[in-house]
């Protein structure tokens, strides 16, 4: 069972506010608030194309998450974050707007009273730059009204109250967050970012299924779907078998290699990099690390990918590898219970 998250006694908690954390994900983002509601959101907003698209959405003008995705056809739709941050290139301003309505979105999930102070802390990537924050920070205004960026991990192992001696490594849809913590806020060499993470791994599936099948219709939306209901990095008990059009006709097709292959390709990357945050750690306290690696978010969710780590670490001195119990709230969670815990000074005004 998770703890439901309270203010500690010396925190800064204001009666008259809703305090918020959001974990600002790639391809899902997850909100958990001080008054209960915790929800997950398809991190996609969509608008329809034209008069006979807005009638189907009964004259809605945003369409969000899995909704849009669904409804892709009939929407102009976007995925504002890359890597876990605002897009900014090509449709820049087009994604400042869908990651405003986003958040917007998630906060209205909250179901926040009227005349309510919000006050959020919203989960980066590790290695998340000025500017990058700065772009979260300017599409909250108008939604928030005081705010404050954390990574990602950190949040991860606060919620946890595991703020000492653990190593969190947080595998996302765009990126891999690790974060050696040891009682006090994390300095710029204890977290590193990955580029490789669960969007990497449904390109490589949808390579191979098209090398081995040439003949099957597959799009990346289908394979991400059979990416979250079978991925695994162990030996399979059971074949992984799905249909996909051939010529138009319903086939069943044995993935079961293929979605082995594609989701080992995290390993190797994730075992180097925890190999080098322990390594360069003080010499006296590496052993607790090797003993208290966490894995969360989506990627976390992955059959047989602790082990699979652990057995890669072998080679480097062992060590004990276990999933977070919420892997898809642990993020949000302990952005919310550092919402309530820090003190006012802490908070960022949006104007």
């Amino acid at each position: 069972m998770s703890k439901t998250p309270t203010p500690s006694d010396d925190s800064g908690a204001d009666e008259n506010a809703l305090y918020i954390g959001i974990d600002l994900g790639t391809s899902r983002s997850s909100v958990s608030c001080a008054n209960g509601v915790r929800k997950t959101l398809e991190s996609y907003v969509g608008w329809p194309k034209d008069a006979v698209s807005s009638k189907k959405f009964n004259g809605r003008e945003i369409i969000y998450g899995k909704e849009a995705v669904d409804n892709r056809l009939s929407l102009d739709l976007y995925r504002p974050l890359a890597a876990g941050v605002i897009k900014s290139e090509g449709e820049g301003d087009r994604n400042l707007e869908a990651a405003r309505e986003l958040i917007a979105r998630m906060v209205e999930m909250c179901e926040p009273g009227r005349g309510e102070s919000l006050y959020g802390v919203i989960g980066v990537p590790s290695e998340a730059s000025i500017n990058n924050k700065q772009a979260i920070l300017d599409v909250a205004k108008g939604t928030l009204d005081s705010v404050m960026i954390v990574t990602e991990p950190f949040c991860v192992a606060y919620g946890m109250d595991r703020i000492s001696d653990v190593l969190v490594v947080d595998i996302g849809a765009g990126t891999t967050d690790l974060c050696r913590m040891h009682g006090t806020v994390p300095a710029e060499d204890d977290q590193t970012t990955l580029d490789i993470a669960g969007d990497n791994v449904d390109a490589r599936l949808l390579e191979l299924i098209n090398k081995h099948y040439p003949n099957a219709s597959v799009n990346m939306t289908m394979v991400k779907k059979i990416k979250e209901k079978f991925g695994f990095v162990h030996t399979a008990k059971d074949k992984i078998e799905v249909e996909f059009p051939v010529d138009g006709k319903p086939t069943k097709h044995d993935i079961t290699d293929q979605v082995r292959e594609a989701c080992t390709i995290l390993v190797d990357p994730i075992v180097d990099a925890i190999h080098k945050l322990i390594a360069s750690f003080d010499p006296e306290f590496q052993q607790q690390l090797r003993e208290n690696i966490i894995l969360s978010g989506g990627g976390g969710l992955m059959d047989g990918l602790n082990k699979a780590i652990e057995d890669k670490l072998d080679r480097v001195g062992g060590a004990n590898v276990t999933v977070v119990e919420e892997p898809m709230y642990a993020g949000s969670n302990g952005a919310l219970q550092l919402a309530l815990d820090m003190p006012s000074s802490y908070w960022q005004q949006l104007k």
